[in-house]
């Protein structure tokens, strides 16, 4: 059976003046290799890292679900060839408007030879309709890129939370609800008191990182 959406989906999550407890949530790893279905069955990639226990940036509650925030990626080849603030007519998953928008923010904090930092709307959980056996989190970033980024180290400040995880009768279901999570992320993300979070330095901090998510 399936629990998927059926009505109108809300399109901006979180209070308007800023995230509220627990949130932020901080979560960070290396990038490794996930199921490869992102790319290949969804058309949507997406960045794995290893979570150890169930616990989540501290937090041994967290729902399983879709939550939105910002990620931030050690230097690498492809954070100099795919900044934040550029644009890409090959990223399809937002609005014109939208990207704008959250390339304008991008643009407000700089470059730094630290990272760099980008939109991103992920998932915890076993997901269901793949049957998973073990609990995952999976991060979309919100960009184009033509490099992987795989051994790169990320930090995920997680900002506020979409919807809790649900099963599809199809994989056309599963692929429509996920573009409404990141046209969702995007959204909840351009407000101020969400984008200036972009700029907590924690995002960029990777010395002495391990490799499981902690």
């Amino acid at each position: 059976m399936s629990n998927q959406h059926d009505s109108p989906r809300p399109l901006v999550t979180g209070p308007d003046d800023g995230p509220e407890p627990p949130y932020p949530l901080r979560l960070d790893g290396k990038v490794i290799k996930g199921f490869g279905r992102g790319s290949s069955e969804l058309g949507i990639p997406t960045a794995n890292i290893p979570l150890s226990g169930l616990s989540v940036g501290g937090h041994e509650d967290v729902e399983s679900g879709i939550y939105y925030g910002w990620a931030g990626l050690s230097p690498s080849k492809a954070t100099s060839e795919h900044p934040p603030h550029t644009q890409s007519s090959k990223y399809s998953h937002l609005s014109s408007p939208l990207q704008e928008t959250l390339s304008s923010i991008a643009t407000e904090g700089g470059t730094s030879d630290k990272g760099a930092v980008y939109p991103m709307c992920m998932s915890i959980g076993w997901n269901p309709f793949y049957k998973n056996t073990v609990r995952s989190v999976e991060v979309h970033i919100m960009h184009h890129f033509e490099t992987d980024f795989y051994g790169s180290h990320m930090n995920l400040s997680i900002l506020g939370f979409i919807r809790p995880e649900l099963d599809y009768v199809s994989k056309e279901k599963l692929i429509e609800d996920i573009k409404t999570d990141i046209e969702v992320s995007g959204r909840s993300l351009a407000r101020e008191p969400y984008a200036r979070l972009r700029r907590d330095p924690y995002l960029l901090e990777f010395e002495g990182k391990g490799e499981m998510a902690t």
